[in-house]
């Protein structure tokens, strides 16, 4: 069987076979609906372009996949877990030390003085370790973890919550042994790429089979994940028990790129008989309401689930959009996902698991559980404030092309590499500036060769690395299922993401 590089040398020396096979990949992957706004005028669907992707799938071995798979249902209890658990949210993020109610008495006199205590449910917290921790010098995080702290104080209205989460992986390319499958973060809010990625494998069995690329074709493996994501909604408005009530996708504020995508969800709810309106921050701030019961009303509309498309970065809010978001999470609408659930998916929360035994708090007498988990992470180092992080900004300085270095952000496009690390750990290693990051050992994934489809780009083979996203759903207290995968590639040397299939191998060689 002819590799795609193979192929690729080959192909790329005949420029009207290749400019044939181009057209031809373009104008599937219209037909089969990947298809997306544009950034002239991305607030109208009257010119469309196609969302980057990969003219030939790439190899992963299929025991990859399967150990992706097989660790996701671990991953989606760990996060609903991570989600109902105040006290380790509160030490992740906040630092607050728990004291000992039998200890109180002996430093009640602190909080008289300087005010460093903190009650929180009838549980005592000592806050003074608090400034030395990520919510101290992030905003946004803070901004989040407010409103979390907010919920927990006035009491769960909604115990179900819906969550549809992406676990991103690449495979750590060794030398000198077996190349494992790493886990690169943990997304829980807006998880995407979902309708395009179930497309593309039947554009590049297309091209593969036009390319006489026959035997290829066979490893090309369907996907079928926006069914999956929508039963999850589906369940949750239907544990919400009212048939008028609205799914409400929480969506952008101003260009709506993406908007054709979400119209495929929206048409498989309405194909269930669930109704789905798009709505923003600004509206349900200015139009949504609560009533004593806590049920949340938009335009006269009850929500039974609020789905956020949006509101996983900070420049997502104003002032408003805080408040919007506070409504939404104290009412009694399902949501998807709910405040801890975002806050589980930080990068903060992503190091601390990586500690010695802190994923068995989650999973007591599953050892096989822990392993298949903790087998997919890489080193993960703090920098908070004192020895700990001072050892790791060193460590960094010394050798910055082995790590990269991540804020408390999603969305993409925020990791910091190379000499950049340098830069910013040299301007803030003295700083409690340093604890809105975290440093992560550097993956080293294979480097595949392939040809990148962008509207307006050249046409060249490029270096690229492939990422496995896995995507899980499940419906607290009712199920946990595993989907399938989505897969993007990017060019080596900067962070554009292009879709792509992949052919699945027993090996790559």
């Amino acid at each position: 069987m002819m590799t795609t590089s193979e192929f690729l040398q080959q192909i790329i020396q005949y420029p009207e076979k290749l400019n044939s096979l181009v057209c031809e990949a373009k104008e599937c992957a219209f037909q089969h609906g990947n298809i997306t706004r544009i950034n002239e005028t991305p607030t109208s669907s009257e010119a469309v372009t196609y969302l980057p992707f990969t003219l030939f799938p790439s190899p992963m071995p299929k025991a990859i996949i399967l150990q992706a798979l097989a660790v996701q249902t671990h991953f989606n209890i760990l996060v609903d877990k991570i989600s109902q658990d105040p006290d380790f949210l509160e030490e992740a993020l906040a630092g607050y030390k728990k004291i000992h109610h039998a200890d109180y008495e002996k430093i009640l006199f602190r909080r008289e003085r300087n005010s460093t205590m903190l009650h929180h449910n009838n549980v005592t917290f000592d806050d003074s370790l608090s400034r030395h921790r990520t919510i101290q010098v992030d905003d946004f995080t803070a901004n989040l973890f407010d409103i979390y702290k907010q919920i927990q104080q006035e009491g769960l209205t909604q115990s179900i919550a819906v969550g549809l989460n992406r676990i991103d992986y690449m495979v750590d390319h060794r030398e000198d042994g077996p190349s494992p499958l790493k886990q690169v973060e943990i997304n829980t809010i807006a998880a995407g790429g979902l309708y395009v990625s179930d497309c593309l494998p039947v554009v590049h069995r297309h091209i593969l089979r036009s390319a006489g690329l026959l035997e290829e074709s066979k490893y090309v493996q369907d996907r079928n994940n926006s069914p999956g994501m929508c039963a999850a909604l589906a369940k949750g408005w239907e544990l919400y028990g009212q048939q008028k009530a609205v799914i409400l996708f929480l969506v952008e504020s101003h260009a709506q790129i993406n908007k054709l995508n979400h119209r495929v969800m929206e048409k498989n709810l309405w194909d269930r008989n669930i109704p789905v309106i798009r709505r923003k921050f600004e509206d349900v701030y200015r139009r949504g309401s609560l009533h004593d019961d806590r049920r949340f009303f938009i335009d006269g509309q009850e929500v039974a689930v609020v789905y956020y498309r949006y509101g996983y970065m900070p420049n997502n809010y104003t002032e408003e959009s805080w408040d919007a978001r506070l409504m939404m999470e104290r009412s009694l609408a399902v949501k998807c996902p709910d405040i801890g659930t975002h806050l589980a998916g930080t990068k903060k929360v992503q190091q601390v698991l990586a500690r010695p035994g802190v994923l068995e708090r989650f999973f007591p007498d599953q050892p096989q559980v822990v392993e298949q988990i903790r087998a997919t992470f890489v080193g993960l180092y703090t920098l908070d404030m004192g020895p700990e992080g001072d050892k790791t900004v060193e460590m960094a300085l010394a050798a910055p092309e082995r790590f990269v270095l991540k804020p408390q952000r999603e969305g993409g496009g925020n990791n910091i590499y190379g000499s950049a690390i340098s830069e910013v750990l040299q301007r803030l290693k003295d700083s409690p500036e340093r604890m809105a990051y975290i440093l992560m050992d550097k993956i080293q994934p294979f480097i595949v060769k392939n040809i990148l489809l962008k509207r307006s780009a050249p046409l060249q083979i490029s270096d690229c690395v492939s990422e496995l996203g896995v995507l899980g759903a499940y419906v607290r207290y009712v199920f946990h299922i595993h989907l399938m995968y989505l897969c993007r590639q990017k060019v080596f040397y900067f962070q554009m993401i292009f879709l792509l299939s992949y052919i699945v191998m027993n090996t790559i060689s």
